[in-house]
């Protein structure tokens, strides 16, 4: 009974501090890690969508592929 009393107690922490929102730099919310919100999530994936990010990519010369046809 008496660790029954102890388990009320108890105080439960996360594994890590959060970080800082990837957007606008408020603590992010694990709900939307690694955004604050909702709102900066949806930021992000527009930036996404309208190609404002974009995967640099090495161009290499076309030759090698044309030989396999």
């Amino acid at each position: 009974m008496a660790n029954d009393a102890n388990k009320s107690e108890a105080k439960v922490t996360g594994l890590r501090a959060p970080k800082p929102c990837v957007m606008c730099g408020k603590p992010s919310d694990r709900k939307f890690h690694p955004f604050c919100s909702k709102h900066c999530a949806d930021l992000d994936l527009g930036k996404w969508l309208n190609g404002s990010y974009a995967i640099p990519v090495v161009e290499e010369d076309g030759a090698e592929f044309d030989e396999e046809n």
